[in-house]
């Protein structure tokens, strides 16, 4: 009997070869992982370091602080650095040339500029203090308009605030010394100027000036560190020298002779310091010398005392007539129409 013809249904067929298997992917190599559950779907690479935030930018500006005199700009700017780089006196218009105040903090660094008091003047070095802090209003990203809590807001006041950017921010210093009631007429007559914030501080006791410098720095832009950590002012040490004689003057010296007096060191062979005080008339010798020579000779072991150890100061009166009112005499004394780092005090 023969079987089914070749191809017939139910014909055995020859063995056909069989399809081919595509290969298996190569295994990348795990990377290292935590143990994980039984079962559980085993990490995506790179699952164990998620993607977080982009960090902060470092952020720098510069903020100036303007006022009429005696309003405590440079007690802020002390305070707010935790070191002197301002002198600072109850004498007003105190403050004669602008200071740079390096405040450093973690991604953050504020330069702020302390200005003369801005005032009605009387000699062309008053113009030229006053143009020296109007100067100062422009190229910042911040600029503080500084009040007295315990005086009423003023014509001053407003001719100052006329001058400030609109987003200016106002800050109401000596709440330590004002009523609570004082505080809160100040802030609703400032709140008139039409400023972006307000802040209530004391500059004497540090109230409310933390809160005040984080208001500042969050209006910083991203930007550079313009000065190293080290640095907290711009001031040439002999221009601090100068002006710290020209403090302890006005502290110790009663008579009204503080607009006619100025300093400037003549010469600087450390410890040897010689600075030169000079007054308008002769009559002014007599009362900065004192009787005895004892202003002068409290006047030094004052500086002394904040001076390193070793320092010694010579101090000489000198007569430059009427050098408030002579063009020639301020530039020497380095108060041009836009100032000089160097002196301060609100």
């Amino acid at each position: 009997m023969t079987g089914p013809a070749e191809g017939a249904p139910g014909a055995p067929t020859p063995d056909a070869p069989s399809p081919p298997v595509a290969p298996s992917p190569p295994v990348a190599p795990s990377l290292p992982v935590a143990p994980s559950l039984p079962g559980a779907p085993a990490p995506a690479p790179g699952a164990d370091h998620p993607p977080g935030p982009d960090p902060e930018p470092f952020r720098s500006g510069f903020v100036t602080l303007v006022g009429r005199p005696n309003v405590g700009k440079s007690t802020l700017l002390n305070r707010i650095l935790g070191t002197k780089v301002s002198i600072v006196s109850d004498k007003p218009q105190t403050t004669r040339h602008q200071i740079r105040g390096v405040l450093h903090r973690p991604g953050a660094q504020i330069v702020f500029v302390d200005t003369p008091g801005i005032h009605k003047p009387r000699t062309l070095l008053g113009e030229r203090l006053n143009a020296t802090a109007e100067h100062a209003l422009g190229d910042v990203d911040v600029v503080c308009l500084v009040l007295d809590a315990t005086q009423p807001l003023g014509r001053g006041d407003r001719w100052v605030a006329q001058r400030c950017p609109p987003d200016a921010v106002v800050v109401v210093n000596k709440v330590d010394r004002a009523t609570r009631k004082e505080v809160l007429d100040q802030l609703a007559a400032a709140a008139e100027l039409g400023r972006s914030e307000y802040f209530p501080v004391s500059a004497r006791t540090g109230e409310g000036v933390e809160r005040l410098v984080d208001g500042l720095v969050a209006r910083l832009p991203a930007g550079p560190q313009y000065y190293p950590e080290d640095m907290v002012s711009d001031v040439p040490e002999p221009d601090h020298v100068a002006e710290l004689v020209r403090e302890q003057l006005l502290a110790v010296m009663r008579e009204e002779v503080p607009h006619s007096i100025t300093t400037r060191v003549s010469e600087w062979e450390w410890p040897r310091i010689r600075v030169e005080i000079l007054v308008e008339r002769d009559s002014q010798k007599g009362i900065v010398i004192g009787r005895g020579g004892l202003v002068l000779k409290e006047v030094g072991t004052r500086v002394r005392e904040q001076l390193p150890k070793g320092a010694h100061v010579e101090l000489f009166v000198k007569v430059d007539p009427e050098w408030q009112r002579r063009g020639a005499a301020l530039d020497r004394l380095g108060f041009g129409t836009a100032g000089r780092a160097g002196s301060d005090v609100g």
